[in-house]
């Protein structure tokens, strides 16, 4: 009986003839067969959908948080909710960026107010939101002679790079003005130049408001990376030497002097035959962190920043801080804190954050002053018996607060919660570090006056 059967289905198969299934597809001796057949001239010309997968979606997220009125956090939405809703003045718990999920984003840096994101595009490589009163996310015009002083979206900043391999590899924003790095070791700034940040000669009575000026600057080693201070550009050159350029009264260009200066010229004192590997400056206090753990400080000194090595308010001069808290791989200043986070070889790179100065130090109310180094308890971040592995592998501050992300992508924050730029929730400040929820893991972290932005990539 079954022999029959199997015999009677292959007759039919191999016979040739027509079946219809919903109207869609014809077969013919087992093949199918368009219903209405292309035209083989136009066929060429027909376009081709590419559908998101996880081949070809970008790997990271971005994730903003903060003062919204300003646009800075990327979401037009915010400022022009549908449904007659009120427009939102903050956001204090991060929200996913959708431009990241048509564009890989592979750097982001927040200054006072706007958002500077580097991409991996052949076209536009560098894109901006926010605040442009000095053209500081570029020159973007709603038409000739009316320049617009507040971007809500991210929209293209128009940079004089043509080789479409050249990649913005690094970018640093400060009070009113952007520079960032190419693959090539080059280094542009744009936006405000009052003071000769943008390491280009002051004009008198400049138009910063529709400037298209985008600059070079001519430094004779290749750059690496780059740090903003509120008005002052440090470069870091490949080979570890520090160039420094712009507002210099608290002497935070280094150069053993308290004036400005618009040409990029290196840093002088302890920093002498030193590889630096990290700068970091939030306000006018500069601290960077040497090839051997080694940290050196120069700038305002006012909330005994520097005690350790003088008690003047301002150092001109770098010099090495004996903080006596073991080699040293990242470091953070916001304008009246410092944090460093060091890495013992003893605990296998398990690392611990030490802070001091005056604020809101992450240790509760007993300890708003500190002119010496005091760790933050690791449990505070993390730490604990069900996760003895996640530690802190980098430190970011603002201007007023300060945070952690830890090696398992968790992110924490503490200090003043400005329009909610902690992201915990809530706008009340936080005198100990506290965990913000974000569904992804957290590879990197920028820190505006009062608004964050985080790169993050899937847990999975």
């Amino acid at each position: 009986m079954m022999n029959s059967v199997r015999s009677c289905l292959l007759s039919l198969v191999s016979r040739k003839q027509l079946t219809c299934s919903r109207g869609v597809k014809h077969w013919i001796d087992g093949k199918p067969r368009r219903k209405h057949p292309v035209n083989p001239e136009i066929e060429d010309r027909l376009p081709v959908n590419k559908y998101i997968s996880e081949g070809t979606r970008p790997d990271n997220r971005v994730y903003t948080w903060g003062y919204a009125e300003l646009g800075a956090l990327g979401n037009r939405n915010l400022l022009k909710p549908k449904n007659g809703k009120k427009p939102y003045t903050y956001l204090h718990r991060p929200m996913r960026l959708w431009f990241a999920e048509l564009n890989k984003v592979t750097d982001v840096a927040c200054g006072y107010g706007f958002t500077v994101m580097a991409v991996n595009r052949p076209d536009y490589k560098l894109f901006g939101c926010g605040l442009n009163t000095s053209s500081q996310i570029g020159q973007q015009e709603a038409r000739a002679g009316h320049p617009l002083e507040r971007v809500t979206s991210p929209v293209p900043i128009t940079i004089p790079v043509d080789d479409p391999s050249i990649k913005v590899t690094a970018v640093a924003c400060g009070r009113s003005h952007t520079a960032f790095v190419t693959s090539d070791g080059a280094t542009y700034t744009l936006g405000n130049n009052a003071y000769g940040q943008c390491g280009r000669q002051v004009l008198e009575r400049e138009d910063y408001s529709s400037n298209a000026t985008v600059h070079r600057v001519p430094l004779d080693r290749p750059v690496r990376t780059v740090t903003c201070g509120q008005d002052h550009t440090m470069f870091l050159t490949e080979c570890g030497r520090v160039y420094c350029c712009g507002w210099g009264a608290d002497g935070q260009l280094g150069s053993g002097a308290f004036d400005s200066r618009w040409q990029a010229l290196p840093a002088g004192g302890d920093l002498e035959g030193e590889r630096i590997v990290r700068v970091a400056c939030s306000a006018d206090c500069v601290l960077a962190v040497s090839e051997s753990g080694d940290v050196f400080g120069w700038g305002n000194s006012e909330y005994a920043q520097f005690a350790s090595v003088t008690e003047e308010q301002q150092l001109n001069v770098p010099r090495r801080l004996p903080l006596g808290v073991g080699r040293v791989t990242d470091v953070a200043s916001a304008g009246t804190m410092c944090a460093v986070l060091n890495a013992y070889i003893v605990f296998a790179d398990r690392g611990e954050v030490y802070v001091w100065g005056y604020g809101m130090l992450g240790k509760g109310p007993e300890l708003d002053v500190s002119k010496e180094p005091s760790l933050i308890p690791p449990t505070l971040l993390g730490r604990n018996d069900f996760s003895p592995d996640n530690t802190p592998v980098s430190v970011v501050s603002g201007l007023y607060h300060l945070s952690v992300t830890t090696s398992g992508g968790d992110l924490f924050t503490w200090g003043h919660n400005r329009h909610g730029a902690l992201g915990l929730g809530h706008t009340e400040d936080r005198l100990f570090p506290l965990r913000v929820s974000i569904p992804a893991r957290v590879t990197k972290v920028a820190c505006g006056v009062d608004h964050m932005a985080a790169l993050c990539r899937e847990y999975i």
